[in-house]
């Protein structure tokens, strides 16, 4: 981050102090010769590298279209991206992107930008009862069933499975969630026989898979509504990744696809983050600029399993 980045924060900070209390990152892109409209993208957090991806594809894209892009990260807690978003609000703001922690907690800061005539765009995940500008999301609920069929192929359709849930109240979880189970219902010889939070979060799900494991150790498939908390359940699982126990995940980050080449994830489903970040600043330019705006976006996922994950792998 460059020292003028902090200059411009510290002003942001002077004006809106008890707004921005909890906010635990921001940071500026664009450069300092950026002079276009600002937009804010507000993530989840950017210690998960899938939104990493989809930060860099938006910031290519605002340093594309000479957007001023100032980008927080919520670290995964509601209460603080709330702040960041009211920050955003009282600012000089002409779009917001919202990644949010909970579909559902994100309804009242999103209410009060719409209220002050600044579009959102929603990425990744919606929010829920809120008017959004556009939402650009991949297809959640198709990718759930494809993740259902490519477990399924890889425990010869039967056998018993464990799922690990991502944060609760996130529409990514919740879609994925959902299309995984209608996918796995379709296999009459495969019980899932545990489901639980793991955050999305790789040790939180090396923990959880490590306990699941201790009360169903007959368990021979894994469905993880993410990459990272897959990492976590191999690292659970240990040789029986792979062999034993067959583990699939979403999201097709770059240590997902190592995985796959070395054989202790049988698939993932992949997004195309740095395409939704770039999407959403596209969706945001036309929304400052008055220009019609579709009101969802879709953004196909491509099951990866070894056969192709020479395909995906930079």
């Amino acid at each position: 981050m460059k020292s003028s980045s902090f200059r411009r924060i510290a002003a942001v900070t002077a004006t809106a102090a008890l707004i921005l209390a909890g906010t635990t990152a921001c940071g500026r892109g664009g450069g300092d010769e950026a002079s276009g409209p600002k937009v804010v993208l507000a993530i989840s957090t950017l210690n998960n590298p899938f939104f990493v991806e989809l930060r860099d594809g938006a910031q290519a894209a605002a340093d594309e279209a000479g957007v001023d892009l100032y980008i927080v990260d919520a670290q995964n807690d509601s209460a603080t991206q709330a702040n960041q978003l009211a920050t955003a609000a009282a600012g000089s703001t002409k779009a917001v992107i919202v990644n949010p922690v909970d579909s559902d907690a994100a309804s009242a800061s999103v209410g009060e930008l719409a209220a002050a005539n600044i579009p959102v765009i929603a990425v990744d995940r919606t929010v829920n009862d809120a008017k959004l500008t556009s939402l650009v999301a991949s297809d959640n609920v198709a990718g759930g069933k494809q993740a259902a069929d490519e477990l399924a192929a890889a425990m010869g359709e039967k056998g018993t499975v464990i799922s690990l849930q991502g944060v609760s109240g996130t529409s990514a979880s919740r879609d994925r969630g959902a299309g995984f189970d209608e996918g796995i219902a379709a296999y009459p010889e495969i019980t899932v026989v545990a489901e639980q939070t793991a955050n999305f979060d790789r040790a939180s799900a090396l923990d959880v898979t490590t306990n699941l494991l201790q009360a169903n150790p007959g368990v021979t498939g894994i469905f993880a509504e993410n990459d990272e908390m897959a990492l976590g359940a191999i690292q659970a699982l240990g040789a029986r990744a792979g062999s034993v126990v067959s583990v699939v995940g979403f999201d097709g980050t770059a240590d997902g696809l190592t995985a796959i080449s070395d054989g202790s994830l049988y698939a993932t489903v992949a997004q195309q983050p740095a395409e939704l970040g770039r999407l959403a600043i596209e969706l945001a330019v036309k929304a400052i600029a008055g220009d019609d705006v579709e009101a969802t976006v879709p953004v196909e996922v491509v099951a990866v399993t070894k056969t192709n994950v020479g395909d995906f792998s930079k």
